[in-house]
């Protein structure tokens, strides 16, 4: 309950610190006309801002608000320190999240290897390094970017300490991990007669990085390690009696039978509960999303093996793959409704503000529903904040939102003013980017940011001119916005300049192959020279706004090197290794890729200028284009290189104010635009589902 009691006090009643947040954030948004986001740090009111006088009471309609992703803690969160997360769990608050994870667990683990007999050097082998450990805890890959200095893991297990208080005494829950199977390839030497499996290649990493053993739960080795690792994790970090595990995140299980499947969920759990007896599973459900082995039979027996209400679902991507239905609501298991949205953090605009906004009810209103909450599961965040806002706020209540109304009044409070033209672009985007409701998967795999070919196959879903009117009438705005919101606007305006230029690109692309397919090197050279000026138009707007910039990332990583100069470079190898090759060899490249100043000049660009000369070289020669060699080439002397490179890249913005540089994109594109130097852009007819 929220009530005004006199001209300078606001009461907020609720049953815990969270409800309570929840409570002052709905007053600050709905009733003042401010918001809180990910990367603001205060709220600067103004002398004349009304405090209205109120009298609300609010329940929320999910029995749980969820947050986050097994990912999110390699593609955002690696580099935090206890200040940025003291800062983003009062966020969470906010937004009323009542359930998260806490993964961190590496100390734990050496501390196991070490007991069991495991040297320095075999688990210096087994951990990777600080930008890879999500899919070191799923087992997928092992030792890449290592080693894992003792003085970070440390480290990371006071900082989980600390952030699992603070989100605690808000009144959160916080799932803490436990055992899934997944172990270092030494301990075959340890327990030789121990029938191990190797799991599966994951994304073609070589022998050494790939393929950790897994141990059948079944075993007593298993239930060893499990009661072991559990106990020192409620030792560590306490416990909400929640636990999270994933054993078939991406890989097979050894077998796909019924026997297994059952066999390896029962003692999964029951080595849970053998240590706490309120054991709850929590399970992302991406093995069925992802694996066309798991038929609706091995899902049901992999579930029932666990008693009904002790395993919780996160249905990660139901706003695109609800599994939800084809389970029949999880067989009774209940489950959390998950709008996963972003692959790797890679930036770009869209989402399914339609699907999200129905989808929660009609979950809600299955026959036999189980759903118990509505969650966001990102791989990565800082970007497009409108969509995650929204799904928090339509899962806290009963009916759909007029989406009209409801980014109406996210512009008056992201801006600060009520402005016609700034409620016409958000709802431009709203009806274009926004507005996706196909079964093609979304993952950032942009032109400018992807590696070259003559094959790529841009598309799109929407109307390219909404995004063009949009960043139009932002820029007709510039001088209504208060100065205590500009912050917000120049970073919006920063990104839907970056959104059309992407976009054009994209355009510029098809244009291009185009000319390179019919001989036409005079309009194929002039495409180009087009193309290097995006790319230098991109950087420029980029480097205007603090959070697109390269050297954040770089400098955030090497501040957590506990150890100087080796460890710096460690840490700033795999920073960069993530966001470009994602690998030894590229084998996931361009996966998490980041529009950032600094990359797009020193990496996109002259990726896409080799390319283009190598082109233009096969169209003089009257000859094929050797992709072969481009691709050897390019990983040589461009993609690889950069993972090794130490160049230091500004962590302040440029002094030209991002809305000057953003008119003069706008005034030069307009008029290419105009001149129709660019054209057909594919426009592929998108899958839309029932």
């Amino acid at each position: 309950m929220i009530l005004k009691t006199n001209e300078s006090v606001i009461s907020i009643a609720a049953y815990d610190g969270l409800s309570a947040a929840k409570g002052f954030h709905y007053y600050l948004k709905h009733y003042i006309g401010e918001d809180v986001y990910w990367y603001n740090r205060y709220i600067e009111l103004s002398d004349s801002k009304v405090f209205p006088n109120v009298s609300i009471n609010s329940t929320s309609e999910s029995s749980i608000i969820y947050y986050q992703n097994v990912c999110t803690w390699g593609y955002s969160f690696i580099w935090w320190d206890l200040a940025k997360w003291i800062q983003h769990i009062d966020w969470m608050a906010m937004m009323g999240i009542s359930l998260t994870i806490a993964p961190i667990q590496e100390q734990l683990w050496y501390e196991i290897y070490s007991e069991l007999g495991l040297s320095e050097e075999e688990i210096d082998d087994h951990f990777t390094g600080p930008a890879f450990l999500p899919w070191l805890r799923m087992g997928n890959i092992r030792g890449w970017a290592g080693p894992l200095p003792s003085g970070f893991r440390k480290w990371q297990m006071l900082l989980q300490k600390q952030i699992i208080k603070r989100q605690r005494a808000f009144g959160m829950t916080v799932a803490i991990p436990a055992f899934a199977g997944h172990l270092p390839i030494a301990m075959r030497r340890l327990y030789p007669n121990v029938n191990f499996s190797i799991t599966d290649r994951w994304n073609r990493f070589p022998d050494e990085y790939c393929c950790p053993l897994y141990v059948d739960p079944c075993e007593n080795l298993f239930q060893n390690i499990s009661r072991k690792f559990l106990f020192k994790a409620i030792t560590a970090y306490g416990t909400d009696h929640i636990y999270f595990t994933d054993p078939f995140n991406e890989v097979k299980p050894r077998m796909f039978t019924k026997d297994y499947l059952n066999m390896t969920a029962y003692y999964i759990y029951d080595s849970m509960r053998s240590v706490d007896p309120k054991a709850i599973w929590l399970l992302q459900d991406w093995m069925f999303v992802s694996n066309i082995f798991w038929s609706d039979d091995l899902i049901k027996t992999f579930l029932l093996a666990v008693p009904i209400g002790n395993l919780l679902v996160l249905d990660l991507q139901s706003e695109q793959f609800p599994q939800y239905e084809r389970t029949h609501s999880f067989y009774g298991q209940p489950f959390i409704w998950c709008m996963l949205h972003n692959f790797g953090g890679t930036l770009g605009m869209h989402g399914s503000v339609n699907a999200v906004n129905t989808g929660i009810r009609e979950a809600r209103q299955m026959t036999n529903s189980s759903m118990v909450g509505v969650g966001i599961t990102p791989e990565g965040i800082d970007q497009n904040y409108v969509i995650y806002s929204f799904a928090l706020e339509r899962g806290w209540v009963k009916d759909d939102f007029d989406t009209k109304e409801w980014f109406n009044t996210y512009a008056n409070a992201r801006y600060g003013i009520n402005n016609l033209n700034l409620h016409n672009a958000l709802n431009l985007l709203k009806n274009s980017v926004y507005a996706y409701n196909g079964s093609i998967k979304i993952h950032g795999k942009y032109v400018i940011t992807r590696r070259p070919s003559i094959n790529l196959k841009p598309w799109t879903w929407f109307n390219c001119s909404d995004v063009y009117k949009a960043w139009q009438l932002m820029l007709d705005s510039n001088f209504s916005i208060p100065i205590t919101h500009y912050r917000e606007y120049e970073y919006d305006l920063v990104d839907i300049t970056r959104q059309f230029l992407q976009i054009v690109s994209e355009q510029l692309y098809i244009n291009i192959i185009a000319a390179y397919r019919r001989h036409q090197i005079e309009r194929f050279n002039y495409l180009v020279d087009k193309l290097m000026e995006l790319f230098d138009n991109l950087e420029e707007i980029l480097a205007t706004n603090v959070h697109f910039l390269l050297g954040i990332w770089l400098e955030d990583s090497k501040k957590c090197a506990k150890e100087e100069l080796m460890e710096q470079k460690l840490f700033e190898f795999n920073a960069r290794n993530q966001i470009t090759t994602w690998g030894p060899k590229s084998e996931i490249g361009d996966y998490a890729t980041k529009q950032w100043s600094g990359i797009v000049q020193d990496y996109y660009k002259p990726r896409w200028k080799y390319f283009l000369l190598e082109l233009h070289q096969s169209l003089v020669d009257n000859q094929p284009f050797n992709r072969s060699s481009f691709v050897t080439n390019v990983f040589n002397y461009i993609e690889n290189p950069f993972s090794y490179d130490t160049k230091v890249y500004p962590v302040m913005p440029t002094k030209e104010g991002s809305y000057l540089v953003s008119k003069r994109i706008f005034n030069t594109w307009t008029q290419l635009r105009s001149n129709k130097i660019y054209s057909s852009y594919t426009r592929l007819k998108v899958k839309i589902k029932n």
